[in-house]
């Protein structure tokens, strides 16, 4: 898997909302409705990325979720980062979390 350029990387951005670019990784900021549906979050994502083998950096507050997504191996971001930010906002936008 290849490195996005930045242009790219931003293009694809544009269809999530929320995510941002900063220092080759892409970024979320997540607030719940409760500490208990931020941790339900985060273990039906778990499984999405193992399943991709691509793992978020996952900061757990009260009520919130900051989750940072880059290729450790690669040094940026790659498709697989992208597909793992879509899988996250499924699972928000799920009824479970809306």
């Amino acid at each position: 898997m290849s490195l996005l350029s930045n242009v790219e990387a931003n293009k694809q951005l544009k269809l999530l909302d929320g995510w941002s670019l900063e220092n080759n990784a892409i970024k979320k900021e997540y607030i719940f409705n409760s500490y208990m549906d931020s941790i339900r979050f985060i273990n039906l994502l778990a499984e999405k990325a193992e399943k991709n083998n691509h793992h978020p950096d996952l900061v757990v507050g009260w009520r919130k979720i900051n989750m940072t997504l880059t290729s450790h191996d690669l040094g940026g971001v790659t498709h697989l980062c992208i597909k793992i930010a879509k899988e996250a906002e499924k699972i928000f936008s799920s009824k479970d979390f809306s």
